[in-house]
């Protein structure tokens, strides 16, 4: 048993590197590959997981640190931090997508508890393959990128809150007596950990983050034990790894316990995935591929058009909001544990779970070209968006005066500007799609727009061409190339300084007409060594130079700024 275990171990580790390889390839998340290996694995192909059982468990811990991680990272000021656009856009999505997906699921033939599942499963989107295929695009600081964050963060809180009422309200069926006992055990319970952790853990907290190793251990048992508590008086294990994760997550050093905990909750999702995969027959397949295909087409267009929809009612621009509809045209890792949990609780068999599966595949697949293409896409389908948007726009309204300066970014780099501005004394507009930065402005009474930079027609209502200067901080190569193309379509040809963050950046953008490019570590750099000289000449200037930076630091730490940590520019 031991050598046929390792010998299926070596097995899936070597079909899941060779697949992860062939999807980073195809720029595809890793899950899809998972999944594929389970599909190699399992009885369709090479039938070679005959250990269901010790792999079940591991799938089963896969989850557990999942929702353990989760739990650690909840932050229920989430909803505050990202606005009413997120949960607006987060929970409206999930409630319209799950009724509209309910009636559909019904008109197709599903069972009640069925659809019911499906619609609510299908709904969410998943925030770590988003977060991953934006950044690897260099958008986080976009605007669409910053809603959809948002709205992503706000359906994992509606996924956790589900996951964690399911089991509970299965479990109290009978009378209301009993759900509301059940409810009471569960309370009860919970209290009793977070006692725990706060009488405990936190206040010996610090003898315990001496060692890493210690901290890991700590982390790593106290997550396995409240599950398995909660297993042995009667509720799942899932429920009891998500509490313990939010009753860790009062500790200081909870960031680095996620940190070190990563890889091992990397590992053991890796077999839950593969274990989606190897356990599809050729069977479900037959039955599913149809309603698997109608289903994928209905994530892929529907819950876009229903992001787009509601957006373009809060009056963003439809570049925007297309770019903002792609993210959530795939599910989410909840869907699928979702999904598992009612197979678990004897609510769906096990053809829905595959169903789903196919449609996580299908998915996923599909919705990362739309969200690493989205420019493209955007140039072929813009002509054709234009119902999704309001006449009066929330994002880049008309201007009421002319400008001879504008400022794309009033943070951080666009700060100093700013003020700089403000002493010229010349009407200026600040370009920003930071709602805190625009908050900030507005209580400054200085004249702003709540605008996408990277959409060349609100640039074009802006008539950069007519401006005197224009600055861009944002250190993004094709939004600054639109704003150089927009600025250039007039008689007018205003000089234009944009940032960048690599050579070939800067030499591209001289090349687009740009008049100066500040490539922010090489000035510094530059304008640190200025000073050499009066470091050696006089000591009464270095220290006023000395105070006068002081004072500019607090000035920027006031505003909230933080120093940006980029290694790679070092």
């Amino acid at each position: 048993m031991p050598s046929e275990l390792l010998t299926e171990f070596g097995i899936i580790l070597g079909l899941a590197t060779v697949v992860a390889l062939i999807m980073r390839l195809l720029h595809q998340p890793l899950i899809i590959g998972h999944i594929i290996t389970g599909l190699i694995a399992g009885p369709i192909l090479l039938d070679v997981l005959q250990s269901q059982d010790i792999f079940n468990l591991f799938s089963q811990i896969g989850i557990a640190f999942l929702l353990f991680s989760v739990g650690l990272n909840l932050n229920p000021l989430v909803l505050r931090k990202y606005g009413k656009v997120a949960l607006i856009t987060g929970a409206g999505q999930v409630v319209i997508t799950s009724f509209v997906g309910f009636v559909i699921y019904i008109l197709m033939g599903f069972e009640m508890v069925e659809a019911l599942y499906i619609s609510v499963a299908l709904s969410f989107s998943s925030t770590i393959i988003i977060l991953k295929l934006i950044s690897d695009k260099g958008d986080l600081e976009k605007l669409y990128a910053k809603i959809a964050i948002g709205f992503l963060l706000i359906q994992d809180v509606i996924a956790v809150v589900l996951l964690f009422t399911i089991p509970l309200f299965s479990m109290g069926q009978g009378s209301p007596q009993k759900l509301f006992s059940t409810f009471g055990e569960v309370v009860l319970l919970t209290f009793a950990v977070f006692a725990v952790s706060k009488l405990i853990i936190v206040r010996f907290h610090s003898y315990f983050s001496r060692s890493h190793e210690l901290l890991f251990l700590l982390a790593t048992a106290w997550g396995i034990g409240i599950a398995v508590i909660f297993r042995e008086v009667g509720f799942s294990f899932e429920i009891g790894a998500l509490v313990a994760g939010i009753a860790l997550s009062l500790v200081p050093s909870r960031h680095e316990i996620y940190a070190r905990l990563t890889p091992l909750r990397d590992f053991f999702i890796v077999i839950f995935f593969v274990m989606l995969g190897a356990q599809m027959t050729l069977s479900d397949l037959s039955s599913v591929i149809l309603p698997a295909i109608i289903l994928s087409v209905m994530v892929l267009v529907g819950k876009p058009l229903i992001l787009m929809i509601l957006m373009g009612a809060m009056g963003y621009r439809r570049k925007t909001s297309l770019e903002t509809g792609f993210t959530v045209a795939q599910i989410s890792e909840f869907s699928l544990i979702l999904i598992v949990l009612g197979v678990s609780l004897g609510h769906l068999d096990q053809s829905v779970l595959s169903l789903v599966t196919l449609v996580g595949l299908a998915t996923i697949f599909g919705s990362t070209y739309l969200v690493l293409f989205s420019d493209k896409w955007y140039k072929f389908l813009g002509p054709y968006l234009k119902i999704f948007e309001r006449k009066h726009l929330i994002e880049g309204t008309q201007l009421e005066k002319e400008y001879n300066i504008f400022l794309f970014g009033g943070n951080r780099i666009g700060l100093d500007f700013l003020e700089t501005f403000v002493k010229w004394q010349k009407p200026f507009l600040v370009i920003d799609h930071d709602p805190e930065v625009i908050g900030m402005l507005a209580k400054e009474k200085i004249d702003h727009s709540f605008g996408n930079a990277g959409d060349i027609d609100f640039l074009d209502t802006l008539k950069l061409s007519n401006a005197e200067i224009i600055v861009s901080t944002i250190p993004d190569l094709e939004i600054n190339l639109l704003i150089l193309e927009s600025s250039q379509k007039g008689e007018n040809k205003p000089p234009v300084m944009v940032v960048a963050h690599s050579i070939s950046n800067a030499l591209r953008l001289y090349e687009a007409g740009a008049a100066y490019v500040i490539l922010p570590h090489f000035l510094g750099g530059e304008y640190a060594a200025s000073f050499a000289q009066k470091f050696v000449q006089s000591a009464e200037e270095v220290q006023s130079m000395r105070l006068h930076h002081i004072e500019y630091l607090k000035h920027r730490a006031e505003r909230g700024h933080e120093h940006p940590i980029l290694e790679k520019y070092r």
